[in-house]
């Protein structure tokens, strides 16, 4: 493969901060590259000098002749006025001027169909699109926008939102003939669906790829290379995202030993220097010199691991509930006589397209607001943590220690062990130097991740997430997810992050459209596998055009879902109850976790009489793994059907 670009001894500071140190690299023809790191190290600072839009302090960026490079920024800009298909055709290649100018007199026809000058003007660009062979890209763009959600393409760029031109910015990014496209988080602002096509695009697009993503199942099908930023380093592996994961655990691993090993040398050399062993001779002195320059190495730092399952209030048999409730904002209800329990060991995750009213569900739970209709009943043990999607405001002047122990000195672990403020720091990726650093000093990215732990610091026992995964890193992505493995509570999320969904939640709440929620059990990708065999669209892929009928929950649902009263034609909900299998279920599980028990005691009694005859041991130790894998699974099942036996019982008597 051919070069496209090489980087040489590449050093870029901003004060005293090192952000890249020293790296090299090159990047070839068809190369499609994931960069990741943790917010603040430097990710859109490479991707600049490497787009030449910055340059480096020391080292030099090398590009192949006539290789041309095209660079979609975190925050785009567009020219005063211009609409969306102007926009998009934004360059200055023939190709791209003919078209606006196309776009444009065409605008002018369509106004006034009489001009014949117009008309004269449109016929001749129409000859000088045949002739570039335009029409195809005038076709491509069209259809990117579309599959991005764009569809009037003479909008004035400023009247949009943000996620709405930063789109039209990734279409433009798109359809530019580029050899190296670089794009820095091209999958903020874009639902699942949208995500699902661009993964497509870009797999089977020629030429290179550089790209900054913290969507992880985006990585895993796009990229072949990854290359990570870590402290001013830059290491690179071949293969997608879960190839890198397989490679950096053998990498840090290596490390490991090699630190391991430096110590013994440095104790054993310490122990030779302090008997008083004197340099005079060469060979003492060289022992001595090596000492010094093993000890003074840099060594590639490594975590500190600290045990995230921290030490939550009690929580009660009734955490929320939510009775028949409605909401809207002067128009039709977002949430339509919606009615559930949430359960003390719920993983819910709440999608739907943007605008149908995820976080007004959140913040209904959260009592930031009441419904128009209905109830929303909050326990007494109920500790909620609540993680908005808006960007709270922060005191910019306090230290980031300060603003934590604000919330709390230190937290318990559940084996009864305290972590200090500036430990949790620490594990949520703020090292020393930075705990004493002013706010005002962080990345948008670093202030999300201050106040995700200050959520935590607060000890909850029901979680409540607005788009956690917005600004936030893979790593801390990585410890979030820990921290939610071990949580003993509520957790309840709305997201677009798909690896998050699967990898947190266990029950899916469905966005449909006309205040229509639907309850599934499973993650996201069992909730989208079963929508494709029931044929259904996905409440990611309907907006405003949603059907009107109401959605009923599947078969495993668990709690009831109603459409719109006023249609006669809708089927009334159910109320809340057991499903047939369910029911079966709960009136034979005691029986069998009983079996199951006496056949792990019959087996444990057959295996203190085996012996030495190892094969039969080995072949019962088997037996026992399975038993009690099946065991456990009985007894979460048990301990589910009876919290759900007393939330029918208790909507039964209101």
């Amino acid at each position: 493969m051919a070069n496209i670009l090489s980087a040489e001894d590449v050093c870029k500071s901003y004060g005293e901060k090192v952000l890249v140190d020293h790296i090299s690299f090159g990047i070839d023809e068809g190369e499609r590259i994931g960069l990741i790191g943790i917010n603040g190290t430097g990710k859109s600072s490479l991707l600049k000098i490497i787009a030449g839009v910055d340059s480096p302090d020391s080292g030099s960026i090398t590009l192949a002749s006539a290789a041309r490079v095209h660079y979609l920024p975190q925050e785009p800009e567009f020219e005063q006025g211009a609409n969306v298909l102007s926009a998009v055709f934004h360059g200055n290649t023939h190709e791209m001027q003919t078209i606006r100018d196309y776009e444009a007199a065409l605008e002018q026809v369509n106004e006034n169909p009489n001009d014949l000058g117009a008309q004269e003007r449109l016929i001749r660009l129409q000859s000088r699109m045949d002739d570039l062979h335009a029409w195809e890209m005038e076709y491509e763009a069209k259809t990117i926008l579309t599959r991005l959600g764009i569809t009037d393409f003479q909008a004035v760029v400023g009247t949009l939102s943000g996620g709405q031109r930063k789109r039209i910015a990734l279409a433009r990014a798109l359809i530019q003939p580029a050899d190296l496209l670089i794009l820095d988080e091209p999958t903020n602002h874009i639902d699942d669906e949208s995500a699902a096509w661009l993964e497509n695009y870009l797999a089977a697009r020629k030429g290179a790829l550089l790209m900054v993503t913290h969507d992880r199942y985006f990585l895993d099908r796009v990229a072949n290379r990854i290359f990570e930023l870590h402290q001013g380093r830059l290491y690179q592996y071949p293969g997608n995202y879960n190839a890198f994961l397989e490679a950096k655990l053998q990498r840090e691993t290596e490390q490991a030993a090699s630190e391991d090993k430096r110590q013994n040398f440095l104790r054993n050399e310490l122990k030779w220097i302090q008997r008083g062993a004197r340099a005079r001779g060469t060979k003492q002195k060289a022992r001595t010199e090596r000492y010094y320059d093993v000890l003074n190495q840099n060594t590639a730092p490594t975590q500190e691991s600290i045990d995230l399952s921290s030490v939550s209030s009690r929580l009660g048999k009734t955490v929320i509930e939510l009775q028949d409730v409605s909401k809207g904002y002067n128009g039709p209800s977002l949430i339509d006589h919606f009615s559930y329990i949430v359960l003390r060991d719920d993983r819910i995750g709440i999608i739907g397209p943007n605008g149908m009213g995820k976080s007004t569900l959140l913040k209904l739970m959260a009592q930031q607001m009441t419904p128009d209709d209905g109830s929303v009943v909050v326990g007494s043990t109920v500790k909620i943590g609540y993680f908005s999607q808006e960007h709270e405001e922060m005191p910019l002047d306090m230290k980031v220690i300060d603003y934590i122990r604000d919330e709390a000195e230190y937290i318990e672990t559940a084996d009864g062990e305290s972590i200090t403020a500036a430990q949790m720091l620490e594990r949520f990726l703020f090292p020393g130097h930075l705990q004493w650093t002013p706010i005002s000093k962080l990345s948008g990215g670093e202030k999300r991740r201050l106040s995700l732990l200050k959520t935590i610091m607060s000890a909850p026992n029901v979680l409540l997430l607005d788009e956690p995964t917005n600004d936030l890193d893979i790593p801390t992505l990585s410890i979030l997810e820990s921290y939610l493995d071990d949580f003993a509570g509520s957790v309840i999320v709305v997201s677009h992050d798909r690896y998050f969904l699967d990898r947190v939640c266990e029950k899916i709440f469905a966005f449909e459209g006309h205040g229509v929620i639907s309850v599934h059990f499973g993650n996201f990708s069992e909730y989208m596998s079963r929508q494709k065999e029931n044929g259904a669209p996905s409440s990611t892929t309907q907006g405003n055009h949603a059907d009107t009928r109401a959605k009923l929950p599947d078969k495993s649902a668990a709690g009831p879902v109603r459409g719109n009263d006023d249609q006669p034609e809708i089927p009334k909900p159910k109320k809340l109850k057991f499903s047939w299998s369910e029911q079966k279920e709960y009136e034979t599980i005691d029986s069998d976790i009983a079996n199951v028990e006496e056949s792990l005691q019959l087996v444990s009694k057959k295996l203190e009489a085996a012996g030495s005859n190892y094969g039969l041991v080995q072949e019962l130790y088997n037996e026992q793994q399975e038993l009690e894998q099946k065991l456990n699974h009985l007894l979460e099942r048990w301990t589910y059907l009876n919290e759900l036996a007393e939330a029918i019982e208790k909507s039964q008597n209101k």
